[in-house]
C-alpha cells in the first residue's frame, strides 16, 4: 500500500489502469473544448451560438441519464464504458475531418455535440458507479477525489495545449487528438480484470428507473446536495460558456489567452481535488460542500470585474477550487450514502443535476450575455451561487443525523438499504 496519502486507491491494478487511461482521454477532452467554443465564435461571432453549442453538449445528459443509470444497475459497467468510448472516439474524428477540409458549419458542431451528450447519459453514470468497482468502498473517498485530480489536471494542460496549437495551425488538431486520445482509456478498459457481478433484475425497467429517483428525494441530505449542484451548475458552470469572449472582447488575449484562462481554472481545480484527496473520511464535506459553493459565487464576481488578463487568471484559479471542492465533495457524500444497487441510477440523478442542468443555464447565459453583457451574466451567476450556499449551510446542521445514519449504515450493511433509504425515518430524524 502506498505510503503517500494521495495514493491509497492506486494499490488496486484495475485503477491504475483507469487512471492513466483517462488522464490521455480527458487531456484532449479539454483540447476539444477550447477548440470548440473558439471554432463556434470564430465562425459566428454569438454568445447566443455559443450558449446553443454547450446547451446541445449537455441536454442528452437530462434526456437520456436516467436510463443510462438504469442501464449501469443493470449490466456489466465496464462493457458499458467501453462502448461509450468507443463511439466518443468517432464524433471528434468526424469534425476534424470536417474541419481539416473547411467545410464545417456550426450546425455539425452542434449536431455531434448533441450525439455526444447522449453517449455521456450512458458513459457519466456508469464510469461515476465503477469508481466501487475497482477500488471498493474502503478506499472511495480517495479514489473520488484522485479522479477530481485526474480530471483537472488534464484541465491545467489541454486548454494550454489547445490555446497554442488553435493560434498556430487551426482546431482540426485539437479535435484529432482528442479522437486518438480515446484509445487510451478503451486500452486500459480491455486490460482489467473485474469480477462479474450478478447483475439480474426481477422489476421492470420503469421500476427500476423510479427506485433511483425515489431514494433521491426522499433522502433529505442527497437532496439537498443535489439541489444545490443543480443551482450552481445553472447559474454558475457557464461562466466557462463565455470564456471566448472575455478573452476575445474583453480582455484581448485571442485563442492562446483563451487557452491560459481555462488552464488558470483548471490549476485550481486541481489544488482543491488533490485538497480533498489528503481526507481520509467524509467527516466535515458537508461545510466544504457550504463554503465552496460560497466561494465560488464570491470568486465569479470578482471575476466579472476584472478588465486586466493577468488579474482575471488569477481570480479564476478559486473559481476552479471553489468549484471542483464543491462537486468533488457532494459527489463523496452521495456516494458514501447510497446502497451500492440503486448506485447507477442515484450517480444518474446526480449526472442531470450537474449536467443536465448546465445546457439551461449555457443557453440562457447565453440570451442574457447577448442582452446585458457576459461580465453582467457571470455576476449575477456568482450572486446566485452565494445564496444558495448560504441556504445549505442554515440547513447543513439538521441534515447531519441522517447523513451520518446512512454513511454507518452503507458501511455495514455491504450495499443492502437499510431502512433510512426509502426515506421513512422517525420524525425526530426527518
Amino acid at each position: 500500500m502506498p505510503s503517500s496519502p494521495f495514493g491509497r486507491a492506486f494499490r488496486h491494478r484495475n485503477y491504475q489502469l483507469f487512471f492513466s487511461g483517462q488522464l490521455i482521454s480527458l487531456t484532449g477532452t479539454w483540447m476539444q473544448s477550447v477548440a470548440e467554443s473558439w471554432l463556434v465564435f470564430r465562425l459566428t461571432g454569438s454568445s447566443t451560438l455559443l450558449g446553443v453549442s454547450a446547451f446541445a453538449s449537455q441536454i442528452g445528459v437530462l434526456l437520456f441519464a436516467t436510463i443510462g443509470g438504469a442501464v449501469a444497475d443493470r449490466s456489466d459497467r465496464r462493457r458499458i464504458l467501453i462502448a461509450t468510448q468507443s463511439i466518443s472516439l468517432v464524433l471528434p474524428l468526424t469534425l476534424s475531418i470536417l474541419t481539416f477540409t473547411h467545410r464545417v458549419h456550426v450546425w455539425h458542431v452542434i449536431v455531434l455535440a448533441s450525439c455526444l451528450g447522449i453517449v455521456n447519459a450512458f458513459d457519466i453514470p456508469a464510469r461515476q458507479a465503477f469508481i466501487v468497482d475497482m477500488v471498493g468502498r474502503e478506499d472511495l473517498v480517495n479514489a473520488i477525489a484522485l479522479n477530481s485530480s485526474m480530471v483537472n489536471g488534464a484541465r491545467v494542460v489541454g486548454p494550454s495545449v489547445a490555446g497554442l496549437l488553435v493560434a498556430a495551425v487551426g482546431e482540426g488538431w485539437c479535435f484529432l487528438i482528442n479522437s486518438v486520445s480515446y484509445l487510451a482509456v478503451i486500452t486500459g478498459l480491455l486490460l482489467m480484470r473485474v469480477e462479474r457481478k450478478n447483475t439480474a433484475q426481477i422489476e421492470s425497467p420503469g421500476h427500476h428507473v423510479v427506485e433511483g429517483f425515489s431514494f433521491a428525494w426522499k433522502t433529505a441530505p442527497v437532496r439537498a446536495l443535489l439541489l444545490l449542484l443543480g443551482l450552481v451548475s445553472f447559474a454558475g458552470m457557464p461562466y466557462a460558456v463565455l470564456m471566448p469572449i472575455f478573452a476575445a472582447n474583453i480582455l484581448h488575449s485571442g485563442a492562446r489567452g483563451l487557452g491560459l484562462l481555462m488552464g488558470a481554472s483548471g490549476l485550481g481545480a486541481l489544488a482543491g481535488a488533490l485538497t480533498l484527496a489528503t481526507r481520509q473520511s467524509v467527516r466535515g464535506l458537508g461545510r466544504w460542500v457550504m463554503t465552496a459553493a460560497v466561494c465560488f459565487g464570491v470568486a465569479l464576481v470578482l471575476f466579472s470585474l476584472s478588465r486586466t488578463f493577468w488579474v482575471s487568471a488569477l481570480l479564476l484559479v478559486p473559481v476552479g477550487a471553489s468549484m471542483i471542492v464543491q462537486m468533488a465533495a457532494s459527489n463523496t457524500l452521495i456516494q458514501s450514502m447510497v446502497p451500492d444497487r440503486l448506485r447507477g441510477r442515484v450517480m444518474a440523478v446526480y449526472s442531470m443535476m450537474f449536467m443536465g442542468m448546465a445546457p439551461f443555464g449555457s443557453l440562457s447565459a447565453g440570451t442574457i450575455a447577448g442582452r446585458l453583457g457576459a461580465p453582467e451574466t457571470v455576476a449575477l451567476g456568482g450572486l446566485v451561487c452565494i445564496v444558495g450556499g448560504i441556504v445549505f449551510g442554515i440547513k447543513l446542521p439538521a441534515l447531519r443525523g441522517e447523513a451520518r445514519q446512512l454513511i454507518v449504515a452503507q458501511g455495514l450493511a455491504g450495499g443492502e438499504p437499510p431502512a433510512a433509504v426509502t426515506g421513512q425515518l422517525p420524525a425526530s430524524e426527518a
